[in-house]
């Protein structure tokens, strides 16, 4: 039977939002400390993880033969592009291209082949695959240009303020390998922070399950469901906890799918990007087969896995507090589930059998209208996103100044983003709006205190 999240949500009573290894770090390098509690012989693996990540990939050929094999098609050259300071990306600004900030590409399920379909979770596009790439390396065509432009939307308060929300539009131009098809879907989506992966894994995917409630069976209003997806390594479908829809299984498989989407680099997990055959990329060098050795995968998912929460911060702040229970009354623990734990038995002794407060139940919710892709993946419909953690959020802009929040970037502030949540999140939203601005504020600064 499905729990419903509006009995009673608990109060987090400590600061380590990330059990035992939480971190007092509050400035820019926040999100970059590795967890409190890991043992001393495991940082050197930590470090040399982070330099993978951190550090550019190159053309091939190259003299730095560990990290070349870039592209012919990419997004960025580095793990660090999209994930600044291991924290959220950001769209771009004026005329500048968009790094961090990419389209995901699909066609209607209808037509596409059952087999493949159930292990991509997509309908590729002929000529273009499932991600826009606007870079190439040298003497090579990036796919097309993405532009974004925003228009202004003002929602008036229930006590007159005025908060004025930012409402994307995405163009793609100068496409390079043919038109694209009219019933062409697209997603932005916008890098998510890093912090807490090796947690969020580590919850037992039971546990995730028993939340969802996907016939709102206890008539709370909120109908979690969970993702089911491909597990490349394991040969099945499975639960999905990882990206905007939780289109993604474990942690190795989100960066090894982000290494070939996103730089256009080879693993023995994923041994061919999204490049196309018509795109020629067979033709151009490469950096081997794989690209990505199993050695270096393996750092990379340990150094992504190993991530510290900072600690919360002003929890005696009788605002905050006050913050924190309107945060309940509103039902916004609804989703976002203020507590989870890990199991006894997770792979490393410093994930497992930790009370962790990420404020997040890790299922989809239909979120309305207002932001909709209309693009499924696997068994998320164009209407549902996963509830993105919380913890960390009020130092999402100290880490990267702009950052910005949802999935695509378009809120510039908490409270805009709060003022985008429909379909299930209307009621929450809709009290928020209601709410004198005293109690808006301490709403905020709770959240800030994450």
């Amino acid at each position: 039977m499905a729990l419903s999240a509006h009995a009673e949500p608990p109060v987090q009573m400590t600061p380590d939002s990330g059990g035992a290894g939480s971190v007092a770090q509050f400035d820019h390098n926040a999100y970059s400390l590795p967890l409190g509690n890991m043992a001393m012989t495991q940082r050197l693996d930590f470090s040399v993880g982070n330099s993978f990540f951190r550090n550019p990939w190159v053309e091939a050929p190259a003299s730095t033969d560990a990290r070349d094999g870039l592209g012919p098609l990419l997004n960025t050259n580095s793990c660090q592009g999209c994930h600044i300071k291991d924290g959220r990306g950001h769209p771009p600004s004026g005329q500048e291209r968009s790094v961090s900030l990419f389209l995901r590409l699909s066609l209607p399920s209808e037509g596409a082949d059952p087999e493949a379909l159930k292990r991509q979770g997509i309908h590729p596009v002929p000529h273009y695959g499932g991600q826009l790439q606007t870079a190439a390396i040298t003497g090579f065509d990036a796919e097309a240009n993405m532009q974004v432009g925003y228009t202004e939307k003002a929602i008036t308060l229930g006590d007159g303020d005025v908060v004025s929300l930012r409402v994307p539009e995405y163009r793609i131009t100068d496409p390079a390998y043919g038109a694209l098809p009219d019933e062409l879907l697209t997603s932005p989506r916008v890098a998510p922070p890093m912090i807490g992966l090796g947690l969020l894994e580590a919850i037992p995917a039971e546990r995730i399950a028993r939340r969802a409630d996907p016939q709102d069976q206890d008539g709370d209003g909120i109908s979690g469901r969970i993702n089911r997806v491909w597990d490349a390594r394991q040969g099945e479908t499975v639960l999905g906890r990882f990206g905007w829809k939780a289109g993604q299984p474990t942690i190795e498989q989100q960066n090894l799918r982000a290494f070939a989407d996103d730089m256009g680099l080879t693993s023995s997990l994923f041994p061919h990007t999204d490049c196309r055959p018509n795109q020629g990329c067979a033709t151009m060098p490469h950096g081997g087969a794989p690209e990505v050795s199993d050695e270096i995968a393996d750092f990379v998912t340990f150094y992504a896995s190993s991530l510290a929460v900072p600690k919360r911060r002003q929890m005696e702040d009788p605002r905050v507090t006050a913050g924190a229970e309107t945060f309940n009354t509103l039902g916004c623990a609804a989703c976002h589930t203020p507590r989870q734990r890990t199991a006894a038995d997770a792979s490393r002794p410093a994930l497992a059998d930790q009370i962790l407060w990420p404020y997040s139940d890790l299922l989809l919710h239909d979120m309305g209208e207002g932001l909709a892709d209309g693009r499924p993946e696997f068994e998320a419909t164009g209407r549902e996103w996963r509830t993105p953690p919380l913890w960390g959020i009020g130092l999402a802009q100290k880490v990267n100044p702009q950052a910005g929040f949802l999935h695509d970037g378009r809120a510039r502030t908490l409270e805009e983003a709060i003022l985008w949540h429909g379909g299930e999140a209307e009621p929450a939203a809709a009290g928020y709006r209601t709410l004198p601005s005293s109690d808006r504020q301490d709403l905020l600064r709770f959240m800030e205190s994450l």
